[in-house]
């Protein structure tokens, strides 16, 4: 169901019905990666996360990496930030 790249590849999955009586299958939250942090970045307006993940890490799939480092569960949460956390690969 999710890639290699995903943070929720190997995360717990399962079933529950909703309020309409339908079953759907539910992703648990991940147990948060212990990442160190190679500095930090002044962000500029009109920067976007997946295009610092490339620029640091090589990945563009990896914002969620940098999302963690911060402690924001979206990427978008950093966007009102002036300077963010970049993770080691």
């Amino acid at each position: 169901m999710f890639t290699d790249k995903s943070r929720y590849k190997d995360a717990l999955q399962y079933e529950v019905t909703d309020h309409r009586g339908r079953t759907v299958k539910v992703v648990a939250v991940p147990t948060a990666l212990r990442l160190s942090i190679k500095g930090y970045h002044l962000l500029k307006q009109g920067q976007r996360i997946d295009h610092l993940a490339y620029l640091y890490c090589s990945d563009q799939a990896g914002f969620w990496r940098i999302a963690e480092a911060n402690d924001a569960m979206l990427p978008e949460a950093l966007s009102e930030q002036s300077e963010i956390a970049i993770p080691n690969k």
